[in-house]
Parts: C-alpha cells; sequence; structure tokens
C-alpha cells in the first residue's frame, strides 16, 4: 500500500486525511498550524516538519490549501514540496486554484520526474468527513489509474476533465453555479420572507418545485436557522469566484451571473461574515428588508 503525505489540515484537510487513515493507509501529514494535527495523530499519523519532509517519505502526496499564494509556499518554498520531488512521486492538489497555477506545477512537477495531478473536490464539510467527495481530475490518465484506490478512500466518484489544468478549470466552472444558486436562494427567500410568507413553509415549497436544488437542501436550514457553522466558507467561495471571474476573462465569457453573485459575495465579506458558512450571505438580505428569512420581523443582525 502506498505511503501517502497529506500537507493542509483544515476543515477539508482533516476530514480527508481521517479517512485515509481509517482505510488503512500509511499517512504523514503537515500542516503551517501544527495544532490541528493532533486528531490525525490519534489514528495514527505521522507529523513531519516542512512539506519537502512529507515529499521525501511519501508516494503520493496530496495538497489540501487555501489560496493560490499559499499554494507556491508550499510547492516552491525552501522546504517546499518540489524541493524533494523525484522520480515516480505522485503529486494530487485538491486545493482550487487557477488553471494557470495548476499548470505551472504540473511543468515543474514533470521537470523533476513527478507527475501531478489538480484533483479539486466537490462536497464541502458533509461529504468530507463521510467519504463521500467527488474529485475532477486535470492529467494524465495513467497516473489517474495509480491513485485511484487513494481518491475512493475520500470520495465516491472520480470525473477525469482532461489535461492539466482541466480539474481546476471544471471546479471554477462548478463553484459559479454553487455560488450563484446559494445567492438566488438568498434573494428568493428574501421576497417571501418580505412577503409575509412563512420561511419554513417556502422552503417546503422550493424543494418541491422546479427551484429544488442541492443548495436549498443543504442551505435553506441553515438559512432558517441562522446556522452558520461552516461547511466551506463564505470568503472561500469569495476566492472561487474572484478566480472565475479571472477565468472567465482569459476565455472571454461572459458572465453577468458570475460578477453579480462576486460582488454580494463581497458585501457579505465586508459585513465581516468571511470565516462563517457562506449561507451567512443570507444576511445581507436581512439587513435590507429588515426581518429575519424565516419571516421573523425581530432579531434581525
Amino acid at each position: 500500500m502506498k505511503k501517502v503525505g497529506f500537507i493542509g489540515l483544515g476543515v477539508m484537510g482533516v476530514a480527508m486525511a481521517s479517512n485515509l487513515l481509517r482505510k488503512g493507509f500509511e499517512v504523514a501529514v503537515y500542516n503551517r498550524t501544527s495544532g490541528k494535527a493532533e486528531a490525525l495523530l490519534a489514528l495514527g499519523a505521522k507529523q513531519l516538519v516542512t512539506p519537502a519532509a512529507v515529499a521525501e517519505a511519501s508516494d503520493v502526496v496530496i495538497t489540501m490549501i487555501s489560496n493560490d499564494a499559499a499554494i507556491r509556499e508550499v510547492y516552491f518554498g525552501v522546504n517546499g514540496i518540489l524541493a524533494s520531488a523525484r522520480s515516480g512521486l505522485i503529486i494530487i492538489d485538491s486545493s482550487t486554484i487557477s488553471p494557470t497555477l495548476a499548470k505551472e506545477l504540473a511543468s515543474e512537477a514533470e521537470t523533476r520526474g513527478a507527475a501531478f495531478l489538480d484533483a479539486p473536490v466537490t462536497g464541502s464539510k458533509p461529504a468530507a468527513e463521510g467519504g463521500t467527495l467527488v474529485f475532477m481530475v486535470g492529467g494524465s490518465a495513467d497516473k489517474l489509474t495509480e491513485v485511484e484506490d487513494i481518491l475512493l478512500a475520500m470520495g465516491r466518484k472520480i470525473i477525469p476533465m482532461g489535461p492539466s489544468g482541466s480539474g481546476s478549470t471544471a471546479k471554477l466552472a462548478h463553484n459559479t453555479i454553487v455560488g450563484i444558486n446559494v445567492a438566488a436562494l438568498a434573494e428568493g427567500m428574501a421576497i417571501a420572507a418580505s412577503g409575509g410568507i412563512d420561511g419554513h413553509s417556502f422552503l417546503e415549497l422550493v424543494q418541491s418545485g422546479g427551484a429544488a436544488s442541492k443548495a436549498a437542501e443543504m442551505k435553506g436550514p441553515k438559512l432558517l436557522a441562522a446556522d452558520y457553522d461552516v461547511q466551506f466558507s463564505l470568503e472561500l467561495m469569495l476566492k472561487d469566484l474572484r478566480l472565475s471571474s479571472t477565468l472567465s476573462d482569459s476565455l472571454n465569457v461572459p458572465t453577468p451571473l458570475l460578477e453579480a453573485t462576486k460582488s454580494l459575495f463581497q458585501v457579505g465579506d465586508a459585513l465581516g461574515l468571511g470565516t462563517l458558512d457562506m449561507s451567512s450571505v443570507g444576511q445581507a438580505y436581512e439587513q435590507w428588508i429588515g426581518r429575519k428569512l424565516s419571516g421573523k420581523v425581530d432579531q434581525v443582525h
């Protein structure tokens, strides 16, 4: 069984690495904040002091990191992954990064005899914990076959997307839809609440009709309960929308819905909601309409 390195122990990373350990993989971990590894150490993980050390000790390295700048530090730093990359090493990035950076990482890995797959995921925290993530993968089909067992220890499905960068492109296109759906749900609930409709009754209607969506299923109850425990944070969704906006500009694709949604999430971030679940964008609507999305007039944020 391959030795796996896991770098980036945020909400998603801890859950993903936990599933690898439970499936019997030997896992070495690294995180810039060392305390986040405690739960994994209890499951048998080994904590190493640098990304380079993780790469040196592993057959496959997985990264799950918040943004392009942090990725560059982990890969290109003095003690970064690429400092220890060698022939036969397979590197998998499951972060959401720009396709341009994904292609650059693939090229740099190849010059060292290693392979790189951009393999972002969809499913957020519940799917990471349940091992039901979906991986969208860019890169060599042969290398993907070599790591299928590792990915399926953390997820339920792998969808090859094409050459390097394709996984990242697919993820940004996907999260554009997710962000728009969450914004649409909050806006529809604001209209209903302002018209005197009980939020629970309205959500039941949404889930029973043509407006039904994964967003309504996962975020509707959170909006009604003002439960903003993080499944996927507002600031991370805003980061993805900004990346998607840059990508769509480079592809010359008109994206009026993306731009409107990005602006809405920027408002949410300006209100200090960035570290909360992305459903907290509904608080902007609650301030604008003077009542909660549940239909209640009191206790508006």
